[in-house]
């Protein structure tokens, strides 16, 4: 049983946190739901892209996915053409549950 706070991942498909570089800024004003559709059909049914988070220069991304193992993130990234700095396995802690 999960510690209070702590929620599991979605039926059971763990949870990774991928950081990602880009040389230059990406277009994020640009035609955003194209490349969308694009990255959700390339993901295949195993690797789901849940959202992400982009810094303020538009260079560094933060996206969360479930996937069965980081083998499969990178495999998904490859079809699209998208780079890897790092793959953390990560849990969320929702500080909402502490409250009394």
């Amino acid at each position: 049983m999960p510690r209070r706070g702590l929620r599991p991942t979605v039926e059971g498909m763990p949870r990774y946190l991928v950081e990602r570089t880009f040389p230059d800024p990406w277009d994020v004003n640009g035609d955003l739901a194209g490349l969308c559709r694009q990255i959700l059909e390339r993901n295949r049914d195993e690797v789901t892209w849940l959202h992400s988070y982009v810094s303020v220069d538009r260079k560094q991304w933060f996206c969360v996915y479930l996937a069965p193992s980081p083998e499969a993130i990178r495999k998904s990234a490859a079809r699209s053409g998208l780079p890897i700095d790092s793959i953390t396995s990560v849990r969320v802690i929702d500080p909402y549950h502490f409250r009394t």
